[in-house]
């Protein structure tokens, strides 16, 4: 259906792990969990600790993920994770000039939207796929599935509402990949430091969206 290398890895690995810290060393460990649980889509969000330090950091020790970045608010903030080395750009909205920045520097992004309207204004500036947000407010997977027959040449993920229960139905309503942030960092085991069991609920997320 998709045809680029970024849409080629949403395809193949379904789920995005969505890291925001007050610390950066506890998000490089967030970060080192969900990779230890199989996870190859890492996004960091800006408005982490020193979040273009640990894009950098996470770039050089996680050489088989490919590490994001996303709460991107300005075109500043946009060319400084450029600048970090992010490898993939997601925006809570949608903003031409950012969207323009990113393809003329290479960088996949993925702006957040919310209506048809949105959707479409995203992706006809040059999106390599559209972040719905926040998809629990307007109907969970029922809404991506009533965007396909209008919108279904255009990627969609998901993201603000998606848990391991529910995952599974935004791919079978037709998304290409979802992003997970909260759900996948139970309260309790990040102030346990159970990286262990951080990672073994990465695990279940993926074998969770496997096809039959």
């Amino acid at each position: 259906m998709f045809d680029s290398p970024w849409l080629t890895l949403l395809q193949e690995h379904r789920a995005i792990a969505v890291v925001r810290s007050p610390q950066m060393e506890l998000g490089f460990q967030l970060a080192k969990a969900v990779a230890a649980g199989g996870m190859r889509l890492i996004e960091i969000t800006w408005n982490s600790d020193r979040a273009g330090t640990l894009i950098t950091q996470l770039r050089a020790e996680l050489p088989g993920c490919t590490i994001g970045t996303g709460t991107l608010l300005t075109l500043a903030q946009l060319k400084e994770a450029i600048a970090a080395g992010a490898q993939f750009l997601f925006t809570p909205h949608t903003e031409e000039t950012m969207i323009h920045a990113a393809v003329a520097a290479g960088i996949p992004i993925v702006p957040g939207a919310l209506s048809p309207t949105e959707i479409v204004r995203g992706w006809q500036a040059g999106a390599d796929a559209v972040k719905v947000f926040p998809i629990s407010v307007v109907g969970g997977a029922g809404y991506i599935k009533s965007l396909q027959a209008p919108l279904g040449n255009i990627p969609l993920i998901p993201t603000g509402g998606v848990t391991l229960e529910n995952a599974r139905e935004f791919i079978e309503a037709g998304a290409v990949a979802v992003g997970l942030a909260g759900d996948l960092f139970p309260k309790q085991w990040v102030e346990a430091r159970d990286w262990e069991a951080i990672a073994q609920r990465a695990d279940n997320l993926l074998q969770s969206l496997k096809s039959d």
